[in-house]
């Protein structure tokens, strides 16, 4: 692992701590001959490195239950996902939801109820702290929470029916501070940036650098990374994808434009098409299978959205140039549907250069990914400084293991 010039052996020592910590938080339970391979430190320092993480309570070190050669067995590293943990908190379109979520990124708790209509991401906060406070009456007294993160989706439904554009602000980060007041404190972001972070880190495009995550359901948006960094633009309002005009003499948006990219390619387009109440949501999965099953109309649907998305994500590669596009949300299904589609405006309209290396995949985590997103956010600061956490004395003082 490569010590920042100029660094202290303190600062190289926690760099080093924290380079251990992440791997085993990303891989799982993990040999010391494989972290030395991987991690490219000698034995004595790895050694040294898990024997602190022990004692920091942040991992434990067993024998393996196998041995495959002779010798002695190399200790595996493993990190405490029971006993160290975040909260990771999803405002959706039409539900809110609530998770621990254990170092590992093992979702330990998980609660939800419904989002009702016209409710703003402010006003979810109060919800979501009961559902938090439901959760923690089962936590250990002895467990470290580190950290906590809500994603919050882009798109409202008003009481009426009409769509609005929202998303993070201020005002939601003062409601969250007044009623999280003790712990760590949370963060906020968008919920395709997060969902996008957690296919990028655990999902379908680990070890994707530059990827563009496509999020479907009430509106449409991106999480766009760039050499393993998230693009959030100013004050994190970048990905508004579904406002980019693809037919001027399409349909209004709810934004006040005309012939936005999600006029085309979202759930009311889709439900549109097919004949269906473009404010039905739960039609889609209706819709879906009659195009799955053969019925005619639904799969015209489908295809003519599959279109649209494919002449969308052309255009975007053609910016963007990723190495990896992954579409979540409602737009998982509809590719699914409608790969061929999706493929023949791929296959003409970006430049070669932007599409032969071009990766097309359905997102893998489903919709846990945002709360396993929000909780990498929320693991962040730990695994960037495991001795900077207040870890020491809070976890595992009176139990080495």
């Amino acid at each position: 692992m490569p010590s920042v010039p100029g660094a202290s052996q303190e600062e190289i020592r926690r760099q080093n701590l924290g380079a251990v910590l992440r791997y085993v938080h990303l891989h799982g339970p993990t040999s010391r001959a494989e972290l030395t391979s991987r991690l490219g430190l000698n034995r004595s320092t790895i050694g040294a490195l898990a024997a602190d993480l022990v004692a920091s309570g942040l991992v434990t070190e067993e024998a393996p239950t196998t041995a495959r050669r002779a010798g002695r067995p190399s200790l595996v590293v493993s990190p405490r996902s029971d006993r160290v943990y975040a909260h990771a908190l999803s405002i959706d379109a039409d539900r809110l939801r609530a998770a621990r979520v254990g170092l590992g990124g093992r979702i330990l708790d998980l609660r939800e109820v419904a989002r009702p209509g016209g409710m703003t991401a402010v006003d979810a906060v109060g919800p979501l702290a009961d559902l938090v406070r439901d959760m923690e009456r089962s936590v250990a007294p002895d467990a470290l929470l580190v950290g906590g993160a809500v994603a919050v989706t882009d798109t409202t439904c008003e009481a009426d029916g009409t769509i609005r554009i929202a998303g993070v602000d201020e005002s939601l980060g003062v409601a969250l501070e007044a009623e999280f007041t003790a712990g760590p404190g949370f963060v906020a972001g968008d919920l395709a940036d997060i969902a996008g972070l957690a296919e990028h880190i655990r999902g379908v495009a680990a070890g994707i650098d530059d990827l563009i995550y496509l999020h479907g359901d009430l509106g449409i948006s991106a999480g766009i990374i760039v050499d393993g960094r998230l693009v959030i633009g100013h004050r994190g309002h970048s990905g508004k994808v579904g406002h980019m005009v693809v037919n001027p003499n399409g349909l209004l948006c709810g934004c006040g434009s005309r012939g936005c990219w999600e006029t085309e390619i979202g759930e009311a387009a889709l439900l549109r098409h097919a004949g269906r109440d473009p404010g039905d949501r739960g039609a889609v999965a209706e819709v879906l299978r009659a195009a799955a099953d053969g019925d005619r109309t639904a799969r015209e649907a489908v295809e003519q959205i599959a279109d649209w998305l494919g002449f969308g994500v052309a255009n975007l590669v053609n910016v963007v140039n990723p190495d990896a596009v992954v579409f979540g949300g409602s737009l998982r299904d509809i590719f699914t549907a409608g790969a061929d589609a999706v493929r023949s405006r791929l296959g003409a309209m970006p430049l070669p250069g932007s599409r032969e290396h071009l990766r097309l995949e359905a997102a893998a985590l489903g919709r846990d990914a945002v709360l396993i997103g929000a909780a990498e956010l929320a693991f962040d600061k730990l695994l960037a400084d495991p001795l900077n956490v207040g870890v020491a004395g809070q976890l595992g003082a009176d139990d080495p293991a």
